[in-house]
């Protein structure tokens, strides 16, 4: 245990993320929720948490719990940003309240989490999305939210020495495999993937990662089981949910920051749960 560091920090072989600035969206529930609590343990006092969410009062009720931590009474400090990432105003609401975190110099990382996203209509097959509006809510706030809100990010956090980022993309089985009625879905992990591979190619001093966390026991799952319209999918998630084949949050969470920390993945890979 390293002096200044928070007292519960037990991570990987005492390894840690440093004194950073950490970006999570999607932070209300479910895998981003997980995160926030979990990379709170892994930070040196002074580090800045910006959380992002749709959810207000959910937000709010984790900041609160983070205070409440030994990492909050140590220093650890909490930003929350209510934010619809599919609207350009709101994106910007964000990158401000980056900017001002960003004022103190003195940080060892940039950990930038874009886990937020949404399954869209899975009650429907793709031949039925004929209406243009439709799709680009879709893909604004599931992709094009993702590249504006990452490069903006960048431009806060400019490369200089001593400072590591690292950008963390999550993804899916279904941006490698078609799911049937999950054309958005589908389309929208597939694109990110390809989004942040490129960003790995063209920006080799940023660490990049796709995470696909495997079936995790959240709403998500709930929705992906009762609306899918294929019915060959509800049954093969039903089955997963009686059977206790979907994992819980803490086991997802528990091995990306397991590579994270090792940081032996090559960059812009796409890494599955059952990979590690």
């Amino acid at each position: 245990m390293q002096d200044g560091f928070f007292p519960d920090v037990v991570g990987l072989d005492g390894m840690h993320f440093g004194k950073a600035v950490c970006i999570i969206t999607g932070a209300s529930k479910g895998f981003g929720r997980c995160l926030a609590k979990e990379i709170a343990l892994l930070l040196k006092p002074g580090s800045v948490f910006v959380l992002v969410a749709r959810s207000g009062d959910k937000l709010r009720d984790l900041q609160a719990e983070l205070a409440a931590t030994r990492a909050g009474k140590a220093g650890l400090i909490t930003r929350c940003v209510v934010a619809d990432l599919g609207v350009k105003d709101d994106v910007e609401r964000v990158l401000q309240e980056i900017r001002e975190a960003s004022s103190d110099t003195d940080i060892d990382q940039l950990l930038l989490i874009n886990n937020a996203g949404s399954l869209g209509d899975i009650s429907r097959y793709a031949k039925s999305f004929t209406d243009l509006h439709e799709v680009n809510a879709y893909l604004s706030f599931n992709v094009s939210s993702a590249l504006s809100l990452t490069a903006g990010v960048l431009e806060v956090f400019s490369r200089r020495q001593g400072l590591r980022r690292c950008v963390v993309n999550v993804s899916s089985l279904c941006a490698l495999k078609p799911f049937p009625s999950w054309v958005l879905y589908c389309t929208g992990k597939a694109a990110r993937d390809m989004m942040f591979r490129v960003l790995a190619e063209e920006e080799p001093n940023i660490r990049v990662l796709s995470y696909a966390p495997g079936p995790l026991d959240t709403d998500m799952q709930v929705e992906a089981r009762t609306s899918s319209a294929d019915a060959g999918l509800k049954r093969s998630f039903s089955a997963m949910h009686s059977q206790g084949g979907l994992l819980t949050c803490e086991e997802s969470c528990s091995k990306l920051l397991k590579v994270l920390l090792k940081d032996e993945y090559p960059s812009g890979t796409h890494l599955d749960f059952y990979d590690v």
